[in-house]
């Protein structure tokens, strides 16, 4: 026997080389080389393909460490470098895998991702795949999972997956070799798009609000195009009650909280996350603060977020009222109709095209004309004021004492009460600074109820003030005064008068129609059991089902009174909009233990401030806004997050039922979409989000 073929007792040979183990996972094979450790990754590669003599394209394949749950990518890097030794053991397997996605509209789709990229850059080629704008708003949830159901069932029999292969987004096109040696191939048509560009073709019909056709869509490289991309452009109407009745719904605070613990760290891939090949997982948009929404070129996306809307009023993830239940439905029923009715359109007439000169020239032409600024130097330099009779209430334990009625004046964000407008030069009774306060509407149309709830921060805590309006137009001047108020801005600021006017809107959206002349008569497609959520049927348990179906058909008919005439992109975002304007809206809620405190509390984050919660209530307890934060740190041993501030003591809790890293990853994720401007290139700086959210790079 040769001297090189003598293996000696350290597993080693004596030419110094030892057996590296790998499997071959396409062709479920294993395969042994001999190497040393100075043998560079991708050296081991071409010497795996050459001893396998299969002829197949390996240019997607790289090696994946199972111990260490590590891709290695590093082609030029040594054995010795990566710390692999003869009891390592190596899977070579595709680097694309597929994965069953349910998207925000409950659908399932099948598309190839990339399970050796971060998890930002996989849900940004995916978000191309899908052509959906501002991919950093999105990513992946895990399946939560209902406590009430003993046996996992199969997806299948759930709902009817909608199956779509996506492309291989691959790296590059560069030969075998060249991957080995050189490394992926930056700039290839598969990478991430970034901000995508403003001047694209529009994807909505300027004339009526429906998605283009697909000759007429701008739908770039992306696979939809060979098919229907008005797929995830168009509503899909809840065909049955019994889907509702399946579908699992947070009962608690604490169930909500649950759900987060399963989003997917964004700084590290699929695998390393124990993500295998066809399972399910969510895609979800994950941060609540969704930057320039156009429904002209975000057709998808607008759906996409209507859909996730939807189906959190539905499932009762977020709290409304009954008058804003009967809005939604309403909102619902209205462009499932004008869904139906323009996929006929379309299917009559699919070569309709747009004058995009003309339909530019349009918009800036309104651009020019709608708004008229003001001749006068004072109109620019001096701040709006409110001055007005408002009923101010401050609730305490153990008192019957209501509502007394004060002459308040509203000046850059505070607010001054004086016993009457006499006195309004003197030293006022009370006196609000409203920076970083809560802000909470309690509304009842019906009941001509107007009240602003105030949770102001003070040293040890927060001081409830409650405001009562008399009329809409009152109550939306100061509502909107007060949420510019507790962001830090006055009544100056150019989205004070708009806030104003998307009030109005709200509130004239839920009001009754007093003259029901007009409301067509109820039929059988309404299904009002798939327009409101179970909670509120179960207020007519008592009553006979006909007779709920009917009632229930009757007040959304007259609430539609008020959205008719809308079209049917208006309609979406007037939906989106109404679930912007909830009070519980774009909360992210986790289980956590304050320092000091002795029990269980939630933390909660959103896309400005940290709100320390009750856990059984959800009332607010303290409330920090990110704009007067200094730095945050994590102490990954103990699992426990501080915050500091600026003029204020800092804030530690430990992450309860959850990763820290994922509360870390949400602070870090809003700052970084705090940054984004819209005269910034198309591509969006990757490092620096792994930078605020990672913690350790």
């Amino acid at each position: 026997m040769a001297l090189d073929g003598i293996r000696m007792p350290d597993g080693c040979y004596a030419d110094g080389t030892w057996e590296l183990k790998m499997h071959v996972t396409d062709l479920n094979r294993d395969v042994s080389l001999r190497v040393t450790g100075e043998i560079h990754i991708g050296g081991v590669m071409l010497k795996l393909v050459e001893k396998l003599d299969v002829k197949k394209d390996w240019s997607d394949h790289a090696l994946w460490w199972e111990k260490k749950k590590t891709w290695l990518l590093k082609t030029h890097w040594t054995l010795d470098k990566y710390g692999i030794q003869a009891d390592a053991r190596l899977l070579f397997s595709p680097q694309h895998k597929l994965l069953r996605l349910q998207l925000p509209n409950m659908k399932h789709m099948r598309v190839k991702v990339n399970f050796s990229d971060r998890v930002f850059k996989a849900v940004s080629d995916i978000c191309k795949t899908f052509n959906i704008r501002h991919p950093e708003e999105l990513s992946l949830l895990r399946k939560p999972r209902d406590p009430k159901k003993k046996k996992k069932k199969l997806e299948e029999a759930e709902e009817e997956a909608l199956e779509l292969e996506g492309p291989l987004l691959t790296p590059g096109s560069g030969t075998f070799s060249e991957i080995l040696y050189i490394g992926p191939v930056k700039g290839s048509i598969y990478s991430s798009p970034g901000l995508y560009s403003k001047t694209m073709t529009p994807t909505y019909d300027s004339r009526d609000g429906s998605p283009l056709s697909p000759t007429t869509a701008w739908f770039g490289d992306s696979p939809l195009s060979e098919g229907n991309p008005s797929i995830l452009a168009v509503s899909q109407p809840i065909t049955s009650p019994d889907i509702l009745v399946k579908m699992y719904k947070p009962q608690s605070l604490l169930d909500k909280a649950k759900i987060n613990q399963g989003w997917l760290d964004s700084s590290r891939s699929l695998m390393e996350q124990d993500v295998k090949e066809n399972e399910v997982l969510l895609l979800r948009f994950k941060y609540h603060s969704f930057f320039d929404l156009n429904p002209k070129y975000d057709a998808i996306r607008v759906n996409q977020l209507y859909e996730q809307a939807k189906w959190a009023i539905l499932l009762e993830e977020i709290e409304c009222t009954e008058e804003e239940m009967m809005m939604f439905a309403a909102l619902q029923y209205h462009i499932n109709k004008l869904s139906i009715m323009s996929s006929d359109n379309h299917m009559n007439n699919s070569e309709k095209e747009v004058d995009e000169v003309d339909a530019a020239l349009s918009d800036l032409e309104i651009t020019l004309e709608g708004g008229k600024t003001s001749n006068t130097l004072g109109d620019i330099t001096s701040i709006p004021e409110l001055a007005d009779y408002v009923k101010v209430f401050k609730p305490k334990k153990l008192t019957l004492k209501g509502y007394k009625q004060y002459w308040c004046t509203f000046k850059d964000i505070t607010i001054s009460c004086y016993k009457s407008r006499e006195e309004a030069h003197g030293t006022p009774a009370h006196q609000m600074n409203l920076r970083g306060c809560e802000v909470t509407p309690d509304v009842n149309i019906s009941g001509q109820k107007f009240n602003i709830k105030l949770l102001i921060p003070v040293a040890d805590g927060m001081n409830e003030i409650w405001l009562r309006c008399d009329a809409e137009k009152q109550y939306a001047q100061w509502m909107a005064a007060c949420r510019l108020a507790s962001k830090g801005k006055t009544m100056a600021d150019s989205s004070y008068n708009l806030e104003v006017q998307n009030i109005l809107s709200f509130l004239k959206m839920q009001h009754m129609n007093p003259d029901p002349q007009i409301i067509e008569p109820i039929t059988i497609d309404i299904n009002p059991e798939c327009l409101v959520s179970p909670r509120y049927l179960k207020k007519y348990k008592n009553k006979q089902p006909g007779f709920v179906r009917d009632l229930i058909s009757a007040r959304i008919l007259e609430a539609h009174q008020n959205v008719a005439q809308m079209s049917l992109i208006e309609a979406k975002m007037r939906f989106i909009q109404a679930w912007q304007s909830l009070p519980e809206f774009g909360i992210t809620h986790f289980l956590a233990k304050f320092q000091g405190g002795k029990k269980d509390e939630l933390i909660g984050i959103t896309y400005n401030r940290l709100i320390r919660m009750d856990a059984s209530t959800g009332d607010a307890i303290k409330t920090w806004r990110f704009s007067n934060m200094k730095q945050w740190n994590v102490n990954w041993e103990i699992k426990m997050v501080t915050v500091e501030f600026a003029d204020e003591p800092s804030l530690a809790f430990i992450c309860a039922e959850v990763d820290c890293k994922v509360v870390h990853e949400f602070i870090g994720g809003y700052i970084f979409l705090s940054t984004r401007a819209k005269d910034q290139n198309e591509s969006l700086d990757e490092e620096m989000f792994y930078k605020l959210t990672s913690g350790w790079v």
